[in-house]
């Protein structure tokens, strides 16, 4: 998987939103386009470029365009896949991403839905910065439904039964995991873990087995292996803007950047057959 921005044609309008009071950018020749310096440069409108690629062949089998962020790209990745295995029957039996495609929801549905192994790094904010306690010094134990902390207390959802179960999941997808008040006030360990609230609170994802699936992987040789052919990927994206100059997009609309990705993806494939054809005596 991958995605390489490519800037739109599209003149640079500036107007201001009265109700919110900054300003914003959009452009009057190409709505669609997205204004972003995703590749730390100068800013323009511009789309974004998402490749499915057979990773031993370095053959592109599907294209999508989106608007250059994280989410529009995950959903364009599941795309890519369904629209694969329906067109062609290709079931693969892992996927290789970059961080962008670490989230719980993407993660979860290649673990759960797709049955694929992901091998990709896990996007995780969840590390603390004031030294204290992060999830990760926090223990989950299955049998319990519960984690431990290192005080060695157990933070739980809920601390009394219910005649009618409740469900624990939020809208968000998240599970809470509280300790008990009297625990944490008595705790020694109570600056280093929750200075500034009565209890230490652990949110949990329902796709958490999923990305503990990709911590897991990512401690292996295969995803070393896999890291490096990554490479492939990048070289496509780095072929297309160096090699077939395509750093500006002619056709307006999404359908136009669609119309444009394909034929350059096509030229590439198209090359890459040259080189495997033998040349006739």
């Amino acid at each position: 998987m991958g995605d390489g921005g490519i800037p739109g044609y599209a003149r640079r309008c500036r107007f201001w939103c009265r109700d919110v009071g900054r300003a914003k950018y959009g452009s009057p020749v190409d709505p669609a386009a997205r204004w972003s310096a995703a590749d730390r440069g100068k800013a323009h409108f511009i789309y974004s470029t998402n490749y499915l690629v057979d990773l031993d062949n370095a053959v592109i089998v599907d294209v999508e365009p989106t608007a250059p962020i994280r989410q529009a790209e995950n959903k364009a990745a599941r795309d890519m896949i369904e629209r694969t295995r329906d067109r062609f029957g290709l079931y693969p039996e892992r996927l290789v991403g970059d961080t962008g495609y670490g989230s719980a929801e993407i993660l979860g549905w290649l673990v759960y839905v797709q049955g694929i192994e992901p091998y990709i790094p896990v996007f995780d904010k969840s590390r603390r910065k004031d030294d204290t306690f992060s999830w990760s010094d926090f223990t989950y134990d299955v049998e319990e439904d519960a984690y431990r902390c290192p005080a060695d207390h157990w933070l739980r959802q809920y601390r009394r039964p219910f005649t009618v179960p409740r469900d624990a999941v939020d809208e968000d997808g998240m599970r809470r995991y509280r300790a008990s008040k009297e625990h944490c006030t008595t705790c020694p360990l109570k600056p280093r873990c929750t200075p500034r609230e009565p209890t230490r609170k652990i949110m949990r994802s329902v796709n958490e087995g999923a990305r503990d699936m990709a911590r897991d992987i990512a401690k292996t040789d295969a995803y070393v292996d896999a890291m490096r052919a990554r490479k492939k990927v990048e070289m496509l994206f780095a072929h297309l803007k160096r090699i077939l100059k395509l750093d500006r997009l002619r056709l307006r609309g999404p359908n136009g950047a669609r119309d444009e990705f394909l034929l350059a993806a096509t030229a590439q494939n198209l090359r890459k057959l040259a080189k495997l054809v033998p040349n006739p005596s």
